[in-house]
């Protein structure tokens, strides 16, 4: 990863091979944090524990609570009053998770007990080599990363079984959702013992752990095709393209920073957990962890309780996350004017209902941001009778009273298994995500 130079100087190519190097690092919100964190600390950040004393005033810090990450950047000039620019995502994607008593089973197959997280489209999981991927949490409270190699399947009925199947598919969550993983009797076997066996660096009694947070995840690599090579697809696109690119920008930035650049207002990424369901957590965007962050940060500078709110006032949200290219197949779906495509540069997402943040304010900052970064965007509204689906950046206007801006990576096969991005698309996001770092509002 280009972590020493700009997000600018790096290419396209580089930045979609790293991308796809982050996501396949990243088969769980888990993974997700733990990789950047280990970025992060390859870039000289400070790891701050919740539970300590923090340092104060200028540097570079990370704090990570389950599957989230807040990372930030003081400036050697910040004071009680320094705004705070804020690239908010998720690590989060669509999946199934692991039930308890997950070792299930009928007629000599091994199965595994999931429930569906978030939104997935079901059919695009039927028929792939897939893996579990998350945290054990044992009886003593330590925590360990697990994630297999390619393990189950959700095997779809044949056709000369299901002679109409081409007419219309319709899976039953419970009944048709449950992945195989082997053959035997469920009597004699531990899913859980499977992924215990899979902690690296340790040894771990499946006995002993008492809880978990393990989802599936699609094993296939991420891969660039198309006649000239300008399409990317992978799993979890949404979130990890936004999350990536903020990380890149933020180590970039960081390095900016460290070589003598002063001023400016506190740059962070705010990489929440649970988007896809809600935010309603410790972890997610409608849970503390950014004002706990913020309000420990500007406590570090000196702030009174006014100073700090006039740093919030001082202070934007841009709230990444991927958004819908106009689909070849459909295009009823779409708004007749508004047809984002694919490398056509970043979305500003705008809805009526503040379904997204934007607002004319943001819109203009968001224009002016993109323009000296001389990367193009796009505008993406939905369909008056399709309505959109929404995303932190409403909750964290709502919660803090920060101006926020929706944008993101447009995609095909949103909540696929794989989905399928522009090869420029994500890095122009963290071109003008730099920016956005160092520019006072």
């Amino acid at each position: 990863m280009p972590s020493r130079s700009s997000a600018a100087a790096s290419s396209a190519s580089d930045h979609i091979q790293d991308l796809g190097a982050y996501v396949s690092a990243s088969p769980s919100s888990f993974h997700a944090v733990h990789e950047a964190a280990r970025r992060l600390d390859e870039a000289g950040f400070t790891g701050l524990d919740e539970r300590e004393p923090w340092a104060r005033g200028a540097g570079s810090f990370y704090l990570v609570r389950d599957g989230a990450l807040i990372a930030w950047v003081v400036p050697e000039d910040a004071g009680p009053t320094t705004g705070f620019n804020i690239l908010g995502a998720h690590t989060d994607s669509p999946s199934f998770k692991l039930k308890p008593k997950p070792t299930t089973g009928a007629f000599g197959w091994l199965q595994a007990g999931v429930e569906v997280y978030g939104g997935p489209l079901l059919n695009s999981w039927l028929d792939r080599e897939l893996r579990l991927a998350g945290r054990l949490v044992m009886l003593d409270g330590t925590e360990h990363l697990a994630a297999t190699g390619p393990l189950l399947r959700f095997p779809q009925l044949a056709i000369h079984l299901d002679r109409a199947v081409n007419d219309g598919l319709t899976l039953d969550k419970q009944r048709h959702m449950n992945p195989v993983w082997g053959l035997g009797d469920p009597a004699d076997f531990d899913l859980l013992a499977v992924l215990a066996s899979h902690v690296p660096g340790a040894s771990v009694d499946p006995a002993r752990i008492g809880g978990y947070d393990v989802v599936i995840a699609d094993t296939q690599e991420p891969g660039v095709f198309g006649a000239n090579s300008e399409f990317f697809a992978s799993g979890r696109l949404d979130n990890l393209s936004a999350t990536h690119a903020g990380l890149a920008a933020l180590i970039a930035h960081s390095s900016a920073a460290s070589g003598g650049a002063a001023g400016g207002p506190i740059a962070v990424l705010a990489a929440f957990d649970h988007e896809e369901i809600g935010s309603n957590s410790r972890s997610g965007a409608c849970g503390p962890i950014l004002e706990d962050v913020l309000v420990r940060v500007s406590d570090g500078l000196g702030a009174t309780v006014s100073q700090r709110r006039q740093a919030l006032a001082a202070s934007f949200c841009v709230s990444a996350d991927a958004g819908h290219a106009v689909h070849p197949n459909y295009p009823e779906r779409h708004d007749p004017a508004n047809h984002p495509v694919l490398n056509g540069g970043p979305l500003l997402k705008i809805n009526a209902n503040q379904r997204y943040a934007t607002d004319a304010p943001g819109a203009a900052f968001w224009a002016r941001l993109c323009g000296e970064a001389e990367v193009p965007y796009q505008e993406f509204v939905s369909n008056n009778v399709m309505p959109c689906g929404s995303t932190i950046g409403p909750l964290t206007a709502t919660r803090l009273g920060i101006r926020t801006v929706d944008v993101g990576v447009p995609l095909l096969s949103m909540h696929s298994a794989r989905e399928l991005c522009g090869v420029d698309d994500p890095h122009r996001l963290a071109i003008v995500t730099e920016l956005f770092f160092r520019t006072a509002v």
